[in-house]
């Protein structure tokens, strides 16, 4: 359904730093960067933007991104923390969701709630 989302963040900088390390488990990378934004995808599909705001912004968004294993969900999860995330939720079952729902949750640079998650 979807195309690409975007994302308005404060420091790009820091919000590169965060993505590059979060995405890299589950296969995506830096597509392209410039002052005002930065693309992170499968090589070459940007389909996660980042645009550069002076203002934070005022409201969170929550993205969910797909892993192929659970594996990868905790990858991601201890990346991201290397990169700067703040843990909002560590790698496991959430069985309220399904019995097989496995995900782990970090706030980025902004304060968006990015996921990882595993349903299998």
């Amino acid at each position: 359904m979807f195309d690409h989302i975007g994302l308005k963040v404060r420091d790009l900088d820091a919000s590169v730093r965060f993505y590059e390390q979060a995405l890299q488990s589950l296969g995506h990378v830096l597509c392209c960067r410039d002052d005002a934004s930065a693309g992170f995808g499968p090589a070459g599909e940007p389909t996660l933007w980042l645009l550069h705001e002076r203002v934070a912004p005022i409201n969170a968004a929550h993205v969910a991104l797909r892993a192929p294993d659970r594996a990868c969900v905790d990858r991601f999860h201890a990346a991201g923390l290397g990169g700067g995330g703040r843990d909002n939720g560590a790698p496991g079952v959430r069985a309220d969701y399904s019995p097989s729902y496995y995900a782990a949750f970090l706030l980025d640079p902004d304060g968006n709630n990015i996921e990882a998650v595993c349903t299998r």
